[in-house]
């Protein structure tokens, strides 16, 4: 019963953001806020030694990373291309698959009892990547010109990932027994806040919504999903365990939107921001289903 809650989950806070619609617009300052109290209950169920694994086999790392820049940018210009999209969608495209892996994909990683320390490090190595990958890709799929302020960058990833995950772990180290006892409350809390993110999300783009059809829809769907199926097939060919195969899967599928939406509103204008903006609405839902189907298998 609670697997099909997640999804009852969304669509009621879905539900809840078309009629409340400015209500759930005024929380989107606390998204970075919400996304680290997730962080926060993932430290509390991992521990220092699983993070040491990781690191002593950073190649795994290291191919996420660069599945990540190779496969999201080129698909992400492929689709452009095949759609015929107009000038701004695809450079938005483009954007959005230029840039590193989300936060969310932590959180999803976690929900779907994935390898949440490789999660963690392969979006902070991505992250610091950024600086450099994500300019130049711009730059050599779309002849565009941008800069990244990578202070502001960072300042953002460590509040909502380095943070969160440090309290999180020595609260674990002091007050084991005490976590141990409600761990298994973490998979709701965190199942009811992602949906609350989501309808927030779809809040914050009703408007944009608006300039939706069927051809862009169609292009974010095929450029998530295809980067889901690129990694996890990629994966399975490597000596990993399930658990890291599906997080290398979501790390190369979900992108960090909400840089591509600042980006894009920076250096171009609104219009090239829309893929973006769908993106992040429709990742965290297909993300979610991969949740159900995971507790369901």
């Amino acid at each position: 019963m609670f697997r099909l809650s997640f999804l009852f989950i969304i669509i009621f806070f879905l539900l809840l953001s078309t009629i409340f619609t400015d209500f759930f617009s005024n929380l989107k300052s606390s998204i970075p806020m919400l996304l680290g109290m997730i962080i926060f209950f993932m430290g509390l169920t991992v521990n220092i030694n699983q993070f040491k694994d990781v690191l002593k086999k950073p190649q795994w790392i290291f191919i996420t990373v660069f599945l990540q820049y190779s496969v999201m940018p080129i698909l992400a210009y492929f689709i452009a291309k095949v759609l015929n999209l107009s000038n701004e969608m695809s450079l938005g495209f483009i954007i959005l698959g230029s840039c590193p892996g989300g936060t969310a994909s932590n959180v999803i990683t976690y929900l779907c009892n994935g390898n949440v320390p490789l999660s963690l490090m392969c979006t902070l190595t991505s992250t610091i990547l950024s600086i450099l990958f994500t300019p130049y890709l711009i730059l050599f799929l779309a002849d565009k010109s941008i800069n990244i302020d990578l202070i502001s960058l960072m300042y953002s990833t460590s509040k909502i990932i380095i943070i969160p995950l440090i309290l999180g772990l020595f609260v674990r180290i002091y007050f084991f027994k005490f976590v141990d006892r409600i761990k298994f409350l973490f998979p709701i809390i965190s199942e009811l806040t992602i949906a609350l993110v989501i309808a927030i999300i779809f809040a914050i783009n009703s408007e944009s919504l608006k300039i939706l059809n069927t051809t862009i829809l169609l292009g974010v769907i095929l450029h998530n999903i295809g980067g889901l199926l690129i990694g996890f097939f990629v994966a399975r060919f490597l000596p990993l365990s399930n658990a890291s195969i599906k997080t290398i899967s979501i790390e190369v599928g979900m992108q960090n939107s909400g840089l591509a939406m600042a980006l894009s509103v920076m250096h171009f204008s609104k219009v090239v921001a829309f893929p973006a903006a769908l993106f992040s609405l429709w990742h965290n839902i297909s993300a979610s289903v991969l949740v159900y189907l995971s507790k369901k298998k």
